[in-house]
């Protein structure tokens, strides 16, 4: 069986952050309403807006359980990223937590994964970078974050 990589937490926790507290209630995270319109709590868990504050320990908890999915649904739809390095598995398994299973099930990016065509991924995981029509910061720098753990040498053109 295979582990959500250190590196995709890394990455979640990275780019989600548990910093939506209130002042008069520290170390708790309240319901937030994320760039692309979604209402989330802790590390980037979907939730309804009337959920009740939680401490670091239950965001950890939802974003195990999130990150099992998206390495999952990953594994389900890019398999040979089973036999792939670590870092590629933890690229493409964040990109499906940010924006979820069915953004890779339909996408080119997952074409390219499957042809193992590495440069091409890297291209395509640099389209998704909008967020109600403008490009979003944050997003353009998550994005080349998953795409440094792609891993691609810059002298090969191609699939690597």
């Amino acid at each position: 069986m295979i582990t959500v990589p250190q590196a995709a937490i890394d990455l979640a926790k990275r780019f989600e952050g548990f910093h939506r507290v209130a002042k008069n209630d520290p170390g708790r995270a309240h319901p937030y309403v994320c760039p692309a319109g979604y209402w989330t709590i802790g590390y980037g868990h979907l939730c309804d807006p009337k959920h009740p504050p939680i401490t670091e320990a239950e965001a950890e908890a939802y974003l195990a359980q999130d990150l099992k999915a998206a390495l999952a649904a990953t594994l389900r739809y890019c398999p040979v990223l089973a036999t792939e390095p670590e870092g590629r598995l933890a690229a493409i398994v964040d990109f499906t937590f940010n924006l979820g299973a069915g953004r890779l099930q339909t996408s080119t990016l997952r074409r390219r994964v499957n042809q193992r065509d590495w440069r091409g991924a890297t291209q395509e995981l640099r389209r998704w970078v909008y967020g109600g029509g403008r490009i979003l910061p944050g997003l353009a720098l998550r994005r080349e974050a998953e795409v440094a753990h792609l891993d691609v040498d810059p002298l090969k053109s191609g699939a690597a």
